[in-house]
């Protein structure tokens, strides 16, 4: 929703209000006492809804550009590598 602002402001269109809402569909397998544990997210819908006084093709530029320019978004529909690193009283633990 923050980038529905952004670039709304950018492309000169009244946003007056917003509402986001995000259902996502996940799994967990395994055992946390057997060390097995292992969640995976089998996907996510959103419905946006937005009030503006302009043309539907400029909110929906707005959108599409919104969507773009969402980082998670993004990550989410092109995975990137992740390093996860972990300390332990200031020192490195091996996970």
């Amino acid at each position: 929703m923050t980038q529905v602002s952004r670039y709304g402001h950018m492309l000169k269109v009244t946003v007056r209000g917003m509402r986001m809402r995000v259902t996502a569909r996940y799994r967990v397998d395994g055992s946390v006492l057997n060390d097995t544990i292992q969640a995976r997210m089998l996907g996510a819908e959103t419905t946006l809804e937005i009030d503006s006084p302009d043309p539907p093709e400029r909110v929906a530029r707005v959108v599409r550009n919104a969507e773009r320019g969402c980082f998670v978004l993004q990550a989410l529909q092109s995975p990137v590598p992740i390093a996860a690193r972990t300390t332990l009283n200031g020192a490195r633990l091996e996970v």
